[in-house]
């Protein structure tokens, strides 16, 4: 069988649909309509991806979500109806590694899955990189980030945005790129995140540590780079 997927989600039409499209595609699918059930599921079997849903009961998605993130780094893509902004920004400050608003297409969902698989792949084989600028030093294994050999606590969105903008030091980022890479999928409302989360990692550095880590380009983008 392929990964092993938890699927939280009250909706019991919508998560059916979805067991059987993931079944379809050779994933082994576990299904919860109930939050606390579905937590306690998580904490007994092993899996390798959570679809959770936002608004749940007996626990909801983004304590879920957070509980998860105590124990596990397993990829965690929330569904919801919610579709402001900010709930985003909540949801993946909560530790969700994507947010998809419903209705979605499951070709969407399917793609945003492989997306979030193969960077754990990809962060496997890179337990061991150790990337840097200036006096930044971001051990990849341990997702451990220093500053003038300080360490620095960063939500996992915020260190995923450190980390990508400092593997392509020296060049100029655009919002659509950052976006794509950090977030994993094309949205209209991406650059806004972006522009967030710039901001929150410079008051946790730049506005820290009294130095200029985090470089604009108008009107293109972001970059950091070696001084």
């Amino acid at each position: 069988m392929g990964e092993r997927i938890l699927i939280i989600e009250d909706e019991i039409s919508l998560a059916r649909f979805i067991e059987l499209e993931l079944t379809f595609e050779g994933y082994s699918v576990t299904v919860c309509n109930d939050g606390r059930e579905g937590f306690e599921r998580f904490g007994v079997d092993s899996f390798d991806l959570v679809l959770l849903d936002l608004m749940l009961p007996g626990l909801n998605g983004m304590e879920i979500c957070r509980r998860i993130r105590r124990i596990s780094t397993v990829p965690i893509i929330m569904l919801t109806a919610k579709d402001e902004i900010m709930d985003k920004v909540a949801g993946l400050d909560s530790g969700a590694n994507d947010y998809m608003t419903k209705p979605f297409a499951i070709e969407e969902l399917l793609a945003r899955m492989r997306v979030a698989l193969r960077k754990v792949k990809e962060t496997t084989e890179k337990a061991n990189e150790t990337v840097g600028f200036m006096d930044i030093t971001i051990d990849v294994g341990k997702m451990l980030v220093k500053a003038d050999k300080t360490p620095v606590e960063l939500t996992k969105k915020e260190y995923e945005l450190l980390l990508f903008l400092a593997r392509n030091k020296n060049t100029v980022l655009t919002r659509d790129q950052i976006f794509h890479s950090v977030w994993g999928y094309d949205y209209l409302g991406g650059s806004n995140i972006v522009d967030v989360y710039v901001r929150y990692l410079r008051t946790k550095l730049d506005e820290k540590f009294g130095k200029k880590y985090i470089y604009t380009a108008r009107g293109m983008g972001y970059f950091v780079k070696d001084e």
